[in-house]
């Protein structure tokens, strides 16, 4: 099986067809890197424990990442974009169809950096004044976690669940899907790809407005992308069949998302959490997530 993961299928639909030698050579001149995660180190050596083996690591962290930002570099070297950040990316082309490769690639960069940068080799504590939020908000910690395991493990196709703050009703969290390497951003709400109707309801299309509950979402649009709602995501999983099935198999993904809850880094979380506090300073330049 694991011959399959030399070269996803999923990567060579995206490939640019550029050699090797042109990759490396970019890579040396590129701006663009590959972030240092707080625990690459011991990840490399042991995998995540109870998570994700060393191999599976290596595969959807150092290789798909690197991956990540070779492409990137190529299609920005030399250009106004070559020092601009994917986070920073990702905005300014999500209305653009033209530079729909570029978006690609930094949203997905961006993306798999918010989930590895939120995974931790041990068992954390949710903060204290956190979980009682999470209890406003979800009646209970193990509501949430049903909540989320269930929108995740639904999702037809890959992508990544987030679990995000509500900034236009401070305190309360939401459930949200997005797809391939689509955005869960308010300002690049035109490429967040939310569509399963699996995951969503015909009237609630970004998914849960409030985590256990499907409610309709808020008409406020103010400074945001067409559609969009003021939130700011604070976790995220992933589903790219690449990040599972080395480990858990071609129907391992429930027991992926399981495993995933009990490696959460909920220090990170909760940083994440308190990094905006108000719709007026949430804008994708000021949070903690954006430093790659």
């Amino acid at each position: 099986m694991f011959g399959r993961f030399a070269r996803p299928s999923a990567l060579r639909a995206a490939s640019l067809k550029t050699p090797s030698s042109v990759l490396s050579r970019f890579q040396a001149r590129g701006l663009h890197q590959i972030p240092q995660l707080q625990h690459d180190s011991y990840f490399k050596a042991h995998g995540v424990p109870d998570f994700m083996s060393p191999e599976a690591y290596d595969f959807a962290w150092t290789q798909y990442q690197t991956l990540l930002v070779d492409k990137l570099n190529l299609l920005t070297n030399d250009t106004i974009d070559a020092d601009a950040k994917p986070g920073e990316l990702l905005v300014k082309y999500s209305r653009r169809p033209e530079m729909a490769s570029v978006f690609n690639y930094a949203s997905m960069a961006h993306n798999n950096h918010f989930f590895f940068n939120c995974l931790s080799p041990t068992t954390t504590k949710i903060p204290e004044s956190f979980a009682r939020d999470i209890v406003d908000t979800c009646s209970s910690v193990e509501s949430l976690k049903l909540d989320f395991l269930a929108t995740a493990n639904a999702m037809f196709g890959p992508g990544f669940v987030w679990l995000a703050k509500n900034l236009e009703r401070e305190g309360l969290m939401q459930i949200f899907c997005t797809y391939n390497a689509g955005s869960p951003y308010p300002a690049a709400h035109a490429r967040r790809q939310p569509v399963d109707m699996a995951t969503h309801s015909p009237d609630a299309p970004i998914g849960n407005q409030f985590a256990g509950s499907m409610g309709a979402h808020s008409q406020n649009q103010k400074n945001m992308a067409p559609g969009a709602i003021d939130v700011q995501p604070i976790l995220c999983v992933n589903t790219w069949e690449h990040a599972w099935m080395m480990d858990y198999g071609i129907g391992g993904k429930e027991e992926y998302l399981e495993r995933w809850w009990d490696r959460i880094n909920w220090d990170i979380v909760f940083e994440n959490y308190n990094a905006v506090t108000s719709s007026k300073a949430a804008r994708l330049s000021s949070t903690r997530s954006r430093n790659f």
